[in-house]
């Protein structure tokens, strides 16, 4: 599998730039955790990191790469498809 270079923003990867693997697509993963083993033994800690566009370019708008952008509250976004006929459960609506 191919991988690719992809710098680290915030959290305690910052300014690293670490090879991902990447996709069937050729794109690394929309999120990127990475489990921090626990000093006494107990469950590892999970950083959560977060697939951003670097930036792009001055003319065209074309992409130039992706990069990682810490989350410090670790949260994942919701799994599944989406799809077009279904709705979001409201927040505070009884099911």
């Amino acid at each position: 599998m191919r991988s690719e270079d992809t710098p680290f923003v915030g959290g305690p990867l910052d300014g690293r730039v670490l090879p991902v693997l990447l996709g069937h697509t050729g794109h690394p993963p929309k999120v990127y955790e990475v489990p921090v083993p626990d000093e006494r033994g107990g469950a590892p800690t999970v950083l959560v990191y977060h697939r951003v566009q670097a930036g792009t370019t001055r003319r065209l708008g074309l992409h130039k790469g992706w990069k990682y952008v810490y989350d410090p509250e670790g949260r994942r976004p919701e799994r599944g498809l989406k799809w077009p006929w279904t709705k979001r459960p409201r927040p505070g609506a009884d099911a």
